[in-house]
């Protein structure tokens, strides 16, 4: 899985958005908090709009805000939004993919890395981040990330 640039600029955009979900935000006040160029800000802001995560209310105290409460909009929403599904393997549906000969485990890996990758995706929210509470999942997968000493140059 890649997270694009616009992904990253909506998750973060979005999250700037849940921090105060009462008031509505300016795009260029998130842009400036989250360094985050304003023009493809605005363009990101587009396409949240468009999926329906954010509304934009006009006027001198307009902006931006979450069309749904922070703890109803999980980081999975946001980035099907932005890139589509979250785990595909040549645009296959992953129910059924068969292979054959020494690769035909190689699927079930697939359909592992799409629930795992879900699990944690869908099982945090807006609300999650802006508490600082992320779920026991994310916190021990992280944590385990951290304490694997192997360094790649990818990540």
């Amino acid at each position: 899985m890649r997270i694009s640039a616009r992904t990253d600029y909506a998750l973060r955009a979005m999250a700037e958005l849940a921090d105060t979900p009462d008031r509505p935000r300016k795009a260029e006040d998130i842009a400036g908090r989250q360094d985050i160029p304003g023009r493809f800000l605005f363009v990101v802001l587009g396409d949240l709009r468009q999926a329906r995560l954010v509304v934009s209310v006009r006027g001198p105290d307009g902006g931006y805000t979450l069309a749904r409460p922070p703890a109803e909009i999980s980081l999975a929403d946001i980035i099907r939004a932005m890139d589509g599904p979250l785990v595909s393997v040549r645009d296959l549906k992953l129910t059924g993919l068969a292979y054959q000969g020494a690769a035909a485990p190689l699927p079930d890996v697939w359909r592992a890395v799409r629930t795992s990758i879900r699990q944690v995706l869908e099982g945090t929210t807006l609300a999650d981040l802006t508490a600082g509470t992320l779920p026991d999942l994310v916190r021990e997968r992280a944590s385990a990330y951290n304490e694997d000493v192997r360094t790649y140059p990818h990540g």
